[in-house]
């Protein structure tokens, strides 16, 4: 594994794997079948870009989320690795030259979304590529026992065929056993070896408060731990309330969300990330990505939809290892309000028919036609043109992406991108032939340098018109008539969320059939939400074995530093049950009997949280230790 940490050292910068990566490389590099169940800010994404730099051709990564597509591709390329992503909204033009880069054998690592693996155009390419290490990313999306189930993701094995011997890893953060299970099912692991690091985190501390008033609270949380922090809310509206509400009351804070364009979204995450700004208030997607890891609080204003959702946007803070606060402040409006998102998450099939006809009328779609179509979408003015309502509609597209019709992404943090089609002399004497275009194609090459003939390059219109000296909407029309006449390929900057269309267009009557393939998924919802209520409402419980339980993970040890536990201690006699349980089970363990569960049924010692405290202490003592999840050892 010498060459492992020589490109660790080599490309970011770090002496040593963190814990389970260098294990998890290993297995990948011997063939094994690999799933790495590793929590936020466990390091997944090294565990398939170290191997993927160490393998011959290139690491084919499935990933879910544009934006994180985006981001990690901007991140290897400010390494110097040669990566690209394909996302909707792509222009053909642009897809077909990526593709080819990647035949040639120019581009290390793709990332592609799971709903291209079924475009013909891709499979072609792909049967043409050297593909050496397949890595699915947020595998749990291949499970309808999942909270964020994609249909695409079940398919990923059907392009097995095309890569021979390739190498397989899936990861993700969050997966119960089921989930677990499901993913090596559904992606025909051999004999898979599995990787689990504890879900327990033992430098955050979880607390939750039901409040009505939730501001005085959150500035009370702010003030009293320092250092950066995200706020997490539900609307666009609330972001810009809080983040104003907090500049009131004297905290450095802004607000983010997809709304935005991507000028003033980099402009506002690089602040933020550079501490300029102390405190973000965004909406749940903000911090995905982002290599930040001195985050030390994260407070929830909204209920998520799930416990693996709120784990991992709560797993934000305290990557550094340092000490850090994950806080949920909820009344009981939002207990309602997150069981009435869940009966609107289960629209009737008449509802899904009328709204996915009304796309179609949106966009003046003939049926069979659209396919790996996308367009700009505003839901807002599409549910005023359609006389629906605007939070009915969203739920009603989320069902319409569960069944696998469409896919919906957030207007992307993407600048404009550029490349030339022609080569450098054939650029030369169109400019000699066409005087008019000299000063825009100068001061691009000026800006951008000899990268504009070899790979897609970002741009600002904006500076190339300030260096040009001429307006921003003369250099868009200029790009887009040089495109025209074959002189360059030009992505613009897309502002809009897109609406992909991922199947030809169906008459409605064809619904019935997806409708009901995900009919299952109402149930999952359903227990996912009644968990997340349980765990805010929670008063008895360690709310780190709460996460522990709920993900499959064996324990008998309480976190020690959530609110139910901080609680616990302070009660009167705490200390005195916990000396007299402490000697009880000594005594217990000294005369043989050694496991958790003989020990619980062999003890006097009352209540779950005082018997797990107890053994807790015995631990940190070093009176006794632990063999496995289970029994315990007597140090003598």
């Amino acid at each position: 594994m010498e060459q492992a940490k020589d490109i660790l050292k080599k490309y970011w910068g770090y002496d040593a794997f963190r814990p389970m990566q260098e294990e998890i490389i290993a297995s990948v590099m011997a063939g094994q079948d690999t799933l790495a169940l590793l929590p936020t800010g466990g390091g997944k994404s090294i565990c398939f870009q170290v191997p993927g730099l160490m393998l011959d051709g290139i690491c084919l990564v499935i990933s879910p989320l544009i934006a994180l597509m985006i981001d990690q591709v901007q991140q290897l390329k400010k390494r110097g690795i040669p990566a690209a992503a394909v996302t909707s909204g792509m222009p053909k033009r642009e897809i077909d030259i990526l593709l080819d880069n990647c035949v040639f054998g120019k581009v290390k690592f793709l990332y592609v979304s799971p709903e291209r693996l079924k475009s013909d155009l891709f499979i072609e390419r792909l049967k043409r590529m050297n593909v050496s290490l397949l890595a699915i990313d947020e595998a749990h999306c291949i499970s309808q026992w999942g909270y964020d189930f994609r249909p695409s993701y079940v398919e990923i094995a059907m392009i097995y065929p095309w890569m021979e011997e390739v190498k397989k890893i899936a990861l993700t953060a969050t997966a119960t056993a089921d989930v677990s299970k499901d993913i090596c099912e559904k992606l025909e692991f051999e004999s898979p070896a599995v990787f689990q690091k504890s879900f327990a985190r033992s430098n955050l501390s979880y607390s939750a408060f039901e409040l009505e008033n939730k501001g005085p609270k959150l500035i009370e949380i702010l003030n009293n731990v320092k250092g950066s922090a995200i706020v997490y809310v539900k609307s666009r509206l609330e972001t810009q309330n809080v983040a104003k509400y907090l500049y009131q009351h004297g905290i450095s804070s802004d607000f983010y969300h997809a709304g935005l364009d991507p000028v003033t979204r980099n402009k506002k995450q690089e602040e933020w990330i550079k501490n300029v700004r102390r405190v973000m208030v965004a909406t749940n997607a903000f911090g995905m990505g982002i290599d930040k890891p001195d985050v030390r609080t994260v407070v929830h204003l909204d209920l998520p939809e799930s416990l693996e959702a709120y784990y991992q946007e709560a797993g934000r803070a305290g990557r550094d290892e340092r000490n850090a606060f994950a806080v949920l402040l909820y009344n009981t409006a939002d207990l309602f309000r997150l069981s009435e998102n869940e009966k609107h998450r289960n629209p009737t099939l008449d509802y899904v028919q009328r709204v996915y006809q009304a796309i179609a009328n949106y966009f003046k779609l003939a049926t069979g036609s659209s396919q790996w179509q996308s367009y700009d979408f505003d839901l807002k003015q599409f549910a005023s043109t359609y006389q629906l309502n605007p939070r009915e509609a969203h739920f009603c597209i989320q069902k319409l992406e569960e069944m696998g019709l469409i896919l919906v992404s957030e207007s992307l943090n993407k600048s404009s991108s550029v490349k030339f089609a022609l080569d450098a002399n054939e650029v030369y004497k169109f400019t000699i032939s066409n005087g008019g275009y000299q000063s825009l194609i100068k001061s691009m090459l000026r800006l951008y340098g000899g990268g504009l003939y070899v790979d897609f390059t970002s741009i600002s219109e904006f500076e190339v018109a300030k260096l040009s000296k001429s307006a921003k909407s003369e250099v868009v029309k200029k790009l887009q008539l040089l495109e025209q006449q074959g002189v360059v390929v030009y992505d613009p900057m897309k502002t809009l969320p897109q609406l992909t269309y991922l199947t030809p267009r169906l008459p409605v009557s064809d619904l019935k059939r997806y409708y009901n393939q995900v009919a299952p998924r109402h149930a999952v919802i359903k227990e996912k939400v009644e968990a997340m209520k349980a765990y805010a409402a929670n008063t008895s419980s360690c709310r780190t074995r709460i996460f522990q339980e709920y993900f499959n993970e064996k324990t008998y040890l309480n976190c020690g530093v959530c609110d139910v536990c901080i609680k616990a201690k302070k009660q009167e006699k705490f200390l005195a049950a916990i000396e007299e349980a402490k000697a009880e089970l000594l005594a217990l363990v000294s005369s043989g009997i050694t496991y958790i569960d003989d020990l619980k049924e062999a003890t006097e010692t009352k209540g779950d949280f005082v018997f797990t405290e107890a053994i807790r202490y015995l631990v940190d003592e070093g009176q006794v230790k632990m063999e496995g999840y289970d029994q315990l050892i007597w140090v003598g």
